[in-house]
């Protein structure tokens, strides 16, 4: 089952970001993952604005992929300092339908 990592990210200090956005995206894909987008270009059309700088979209075929990636040893230096200079929300969602009723998700 695929799993999605939602990452919203308000920068609070950018110079964690070329080395992150340079490298990260290799470990991601050493552990079966990839980047649905990476992006800056948010348009709120429905609810308050967020002061996000960018979301992420990653898709992973399992869960335990996902953690595998968030679990390596390689990343956690990109992690720490993707954590001290930003203010990181980062959301896991299944591909399930919860009401059921899309034919081609999953109910959940």
């Amino acid at each position: 089952m695929s799993v999605y990592l939602i990452a919203d990210i308000k920068i609070t200090n950018d110079g964690w970001v070329p080395e992150y956005a340079s490298n990260v995206h290799k470990l991601v894909e050493k552990h079966g993952g990839r980047y649905l987008s990476r992006s800056g270009n948010i348009e709120t059309i429905e609810g308050a604005a967020k002061d996000s700088t960018l979301i992420a979209i990653l898709e992973f075929p399992t869960r335990e992929a996902l953690d595998s990636f968030a679990a390596d040893p390689d990343y956690a230096p990109y992690g720490q300092a993707r954590k001290s200079g930003s203010v990181s929300n980062f959301h896991v969602i299944d591909d399930t339908d919860i009401a059921g009723a899309i034919p081609y998700l999953k109910a959940g």
